[in-house]
Order: structure tokens, then sequence, then C-alpha cells
């Protein structure tokens, strides 16, 4: 069965407390899926001008300090897959704790100073250098015994500037994408998604848990936790890729 071609994985990479350098001794985290988007916000701090007021209409506007530079991404977390057998991973907070250590306050520097770590996302030739603001993780699996298995972290990163990315910044995708499986198309047959069903539980049933990423791709799903009810699925879909 064909896979898709392997993206490089995206980093998360501590900095030292000048956000410039690597921190000593940092060993650059791989997240386990590459995320689908990333989302930047830059935001400016405005005032109106000193001898008008708002009432007045058509105020000049003044810029005050840097304004700030966000990065909002989402990383799946998954110890049913293969790649959590390199970790020995049997609880998938075995995984996002090592996410969650960049939003954590340390004394490492200053015993008498608790500060935020420094991070810099990275990925392809996209890079993103700040402090971890916000953190949501969300457990989406359990098992029998009551252990997390899968998980969602919304992770949102800040600088204190406004930083235009250079041109030609961005991910490398694959040259072609095609879907494909082990029968003609149109002799498939799809499955029908329900009310509230996830792209998740649908390879679950089917008896491909494990490829429920490949099956996305190939299906052009981009939320595999928000499907219409109705959508049409095909879970034996895989990626080819020609180069």
């Amino acid at each position: 069965m064909p896979k898709p071609a392997q993206l490089t994985k995206a980093q998360l990479v501590e900095m030292a407390a000048n956000l410039k350098d690597t921190a000593p001794g940092a060993t650059p985290i791989n997240v386990q899926f590459n995320p689908e988007t990333l989302k930047v916000t830059y935001s400016n701090q405005l005032v109106a001008s000193d001898n008008q007021t708002a009432q007045t209409g058509s105020a000049a506007m003044q810029h005050v300090g840097k304004g700030t530079t966000k990065l909002a991404v989402q990383l799946l977390f998954d110890v049913t897959h293969p790649t959590a057998s390199e970790a020995n991973a049997k609880d998938v907070c075995d995984l996002t704790k090592q996410v969650i250590y960049f939003i954590t306050p340390n004394n490492k520097l200053d015993p008498g100073k608790y500060v935020i770590p420094g991070v810099r996302f990275q990925w392809g030739t996209f890079s993103f250098t700040g402090v971890m603001e916000s953190l949501e993780e969300s457990l989406e699996l359990f098992s029998n015994d009551g252990k997390p298995l899968r998980a969602s972290l919304s992770i949102g990163l800040t600088q204190q500037e406004i930083v235009a990315f250079e041109p030609g910044q961005g991910v490398t995708l694959p040259a072609t994408a095609a879907t494909s499986s082990s029968k003609p198309a149109g002799t498939v047959p799809l499955t029908s998604a329900t009310s509230g069903a996830t792209l998740q539980s649908l390879a679950d049933t089917s008896g491909s848990g494990n490829d429920w990423q490949d099956i996305a791709a190939a299906n052009g799903i981009e939320n595999p936790r928000l499907l219409d009810a109705g959508q049409l699925i095909d879970v034996n879909a895989t990626l080819s890729v020609s180069i």
C-alpha cells in the first residue's frame, strides 16, 4: 500500500533568555504530526492624537511600541500511532508534557525569579521565536484502563515586535499528491459520516485507526474532528506521491 511522502518534522527548540541563541544543552523536540495550518497575527498598539478625541472624528493615529507578532498552531499526539513506539509512550501525556514544559515558569537561571523559557518553532524554512503565551490540551481517546491515548494541543507563541517574514519562507509540500486505492475509481464503497462523528472514530471502526492521518490527507479533510453529517469518506484511501 503506497504511503504519503514524509515532510520534515516540525520542531520546538528551547531558546536562551535573549531569544537569539539556542539554550545550552537544549534538545530539539520533534512534533509527532506536522500541523495542518499556521496562523500568524500582527498587532500594533494605537492611540488617538493628543489634540483630538474620538468624538471629533478622523483622529490621527499614532503607533506606540514595537507591537506584537503571534503564532497559533495545533499539534496532535497519539500513542496508538507507530511513531509513538519510539518514545515507548503508553500515556499520551508522556508526549505532551514535552510541549507543556515551554509554558511552565522555571527558576533555572535565577533561583529567586521564575521565567517562561523561550521557544523556537521550526518547520522547513518557517521559523518563529518567542514565548508560549497560551496552551490548551484536549484529551480525546482513553484506553479501557483510563489512560489518555490521543490529544490535541492548541498553542500560542508571542514575540514583542512586528516581524515580516522574508519572501520564500514557508513549507515545501510534495510536488504532486493524488488519491489512490487498490481498486479502480468508483468501485470502492464510501463511508457516510454521522452527526458528531470524527475521522478518527470512522477509521477505528474500519480497522484503520493507525492510518487516520493518511486517510484525512487522501480525502482532503482539513479538520478530522469536524465532519459534516452525511459526508462521504473513503476510509481505504491513502496518498501516492509522484516526484
